[in-house]
């Protein structure tokens, strides 16, 4: 589609014939990304609200088609790469968000962390020395005064303010981890979320389905971190009278991660009644769960 025949569709988009602006809705939506920057440029020239107005959700429909298309892509084919999922969900609340931005701000960690560590180290003092550096250098902790607020699940905001909830402190630590060859994976427990150190140390292998494996030990990363063992789970579910499952000691794929960051997220929007965001979000999950 050429530019004259592409503004002459846009300034379609005010007409009140409502079955013109679906015709020219459908054939802007279908071109994808590529038009987000000549709709926001009408938007800013415009004056009249109706065509804002409409200019926004056909930008807003795109950028949410985009990110399904990119989360089934990485579920499908880049799990391994943990980072990029959480950052395809972070897009979602800012679309404007750079990868490298955030991949910068990842790699300063790592590279404090690693300066600390050497192969003699064991798994248990290689997680040490990323307890130090996260928790005790940079500060990274719970947020304790709006520990529901959505700013809680993405991953630019973590890093921005150096807090977070229980699963997106856990998924900031099992990047970095991973970011350094160590197999420290999700675990997928009732009403909480924690980390398992894999007994298979070597290059990371792509987790598209939950895989059970040895676990030397789980680590707490919403207390600073903390070690413990399987006995601590049975008397966690004992507590809260859950049955037993094998997944409840088993490491969980990405995918299934991210799908219990984006859950936290439904429960933030909908503490704020934001129900199209929850209805997107949901829709989000299901792609992740197919």
């Amino acid at each position: 589609m050429n530019e004259r025949e592409l503004n002459a569709l846009i300034k379609l988009l005010d007409d009140p014939d409502e079955n013109i602006f679906n015709s020219v809705s459908e054939k802007l939506i279908s071109i994808g990304t590529g038009i987000i920057e000549k709709l926001e440029n009408s938007w800013e020239k415009s004056t009249d609200a109706l065509l804002q107005s409409r200019l926004e959700s056909i930008i807003q429909i795109i950028q949410i088609d985009s990110i399904k298309e990119q989360l089934k892509n990485w579920k499908d084919n880049k799990q391994d790469d943990l980072l990029e999922g959480v950052f395809i969900l972070a897009k979602f609340q800012y679309p404007e968000l750079r990868l490298n931005t955030v991949r910068e701000k990842i790699e300063n960690i790592k590279k404090e962390v690693w300066i600390e560590l050497n192969n003699n180290l064991t798994a248990l003092e290689k997680i040490k020395v990323i307890n130090h550096v996260l928790f005790s250098i940079l500060g990274f902790k719970r947020n304790i005064s709006n520990p529901y607020s959505p700013q809680n699940a993405f991953i630019n905001d973590i890093l921005s303010t150096n807090k977070g909830n229980q699963v997106s402190l856990s998924v900031l630590y099992a990047i970095i981890s991973q970011e350094l060859s160590l197999p420290v994976y999700g675990v997928d427990l009732p009403s909480t979320f924690i980390l398992a150190y894999k007994d298979d140390y070597g290059m990371i292998q792509s987790l598209k389905n939950e895989q059970k494996g040895n676990i030397l030990f789980y680590i707490n990363p919403y207390n600073k971190g903390a070690v413990f063992g399987k006995k601590e789970i049975l008397y966690f579910l004992k507590q809260q009278k859950i049955k037993p499952l094998e997944s409840y000691y088993s490491v969980c794929s990405n995918a299934k991660t991210l799908e219990r960051l984006i859950e936290t997220l439904i429960e933030s929007f909908e503490k704020l009644g934001y129900n199209e965001k929850v209805r997107t979000l949901n829709e989000l999950l299901a792609i992740l769960a197919a």
